[in-house]
């Protein structure tokens, strides 16, 4: 397949201000001003082929966002090489920037004040698109997200889950190679980043669309992505199967049990469980993946009213991976 996202040694770095605290700091600092130098993206090597749904995690200021933003052109990488589609990004041509779409789960590109349908046609006319297709594309995704009795009301009014369904829409209507994706299914509950989720698959399957996606949640990556770059302070650490990945890193799960009735302490001898919350009517263990299923049939004894098996955070993960070094990644050219 061909590569439609080239990067080689590509380097981000920053300047920050420092400034001492107080009035005497803020004086000091109009004759001499101190500087630190952050750097974001550390000599990343990525290429990313045309159809494939990529993954990118890691920790909180791991260098993600940064990366997305000097793959779509809004910042300049300091040194490196960077070709997107046969473009240089920040080159900011429009013939490069009709081919991509940017979807960040914290900001919003739709009109608070117009309803979808207007949104919809404002995109339309930014991105030229003939009207027969348009309306075609329209038509396509509103079945697709069953929301088609929304498209008239004012944005403004729509649920985060129904909005975020917008948000995807508008930016597919012009018919995108590439969709960045930060943090998609951030603050949505389980069902709506669940459809969130199966609407993706579809169109990558369905459509073509190259899709990055980056998240802090498991069930994005573990649901979509094949393949996972996991970032840490700006230096790729591994590039290979997604399932790879969680089958060696990802050591534990947590248990929580919840009953209708207050219980003590609980005897559940299983091999490495720790109680990390013990109350009458909530107990919380992480256990090694080994153990999991022996106390799940443990908790079961006592007739608990729920039981939630969540995966390890992703943060544990990229730990592991950054603890242990690049030793046996199956690397993706």
């Amino acid at each position: 397949m061909d590569q439609i996202i080239r990067i080689n040694n590509l380097t981000k770095k920053y300047r920050r201000y420092r400034k001492k605290e107080g009035l005497a700091g803020s004086i000091a600092s109009l004759w001499k001003r101190e500087y630190e130098e952050k750097t974001a993206v550390d000599h990343m090597d990525l290429s990313v082929a045309e159809g494939e749904l990529i993954g990118l995690i890691g920790p909180n200021g791991a260098g993600k966002t940064t990366l997305v933003k000097m793959l779509t052109g809004i910042i300049a990488p300091t040194e490196g090489s960077i070709e997107v589609l046969g473009y240089y990004p920040n080159d900011l041509k429009n013939e490069f920037k009709k081919q991509y779409a940017v979807v960040m789960g914290q900001k919003s590109q739709l009109f608070f004040e117009l309803t979808v349908n207007d949104t919809l046609r404002l995109f339309k006319e930014i991105y030229e698109i003939p009207e027969e297709k348009f309306q075609a594309d329209k038509n396509y995704f509103a079945e697709l997200f069953g929301v088609r009795e929304l498209l008239d009301v004012q944005v403004r009014t729509l649920s985060l889950g129904e909005r975020m369904k917008m948000e995807l829409m508008v930016s597919l209507i012009h018919d995108p190679r590439i969709l960045f994706l930060d943090e998609p299914t951030i603050g949505l509950d389980a069902v709506a980043a669940r459809q969130i989720r199966r609407f993706l698959k579809e169109v990558n399957e369905q459509k073509g669309t190259t899709i990055v996606l980056t998240s802090h949640y498991m069930e994005d990556i573990k649901a979509l992505c094949k393949r996972t770059v996991v970032v840490n302070h700006g230096v790729k650490i591994y590039d290979g199967l997604t399932d790879e990945l969680f089958d060696r890193y990802q050591k534990n799960k947590k248990l929580i049990a919840t009953f209708a009735d207050p219980v003590g302490e609980l005897t559940l001898a299983v091999p490495g469980a720790v109680l990390l919350e013990n109350g009458p009517y909530k107990k919380v263990y992480e256990v090694p993946k080994q153990s999991a299923r022996e106390l799940l049939a443990g908790l079961m004894e006592y007739e608990p009213k729920d039981i939630v098996v969540e995966e390890e955070e992703i943060g544990a993960v990229v730990e592991r991976v950054y603890q242990e070094g690049s030793d046996g990644f199956a690397q993706i050219s």
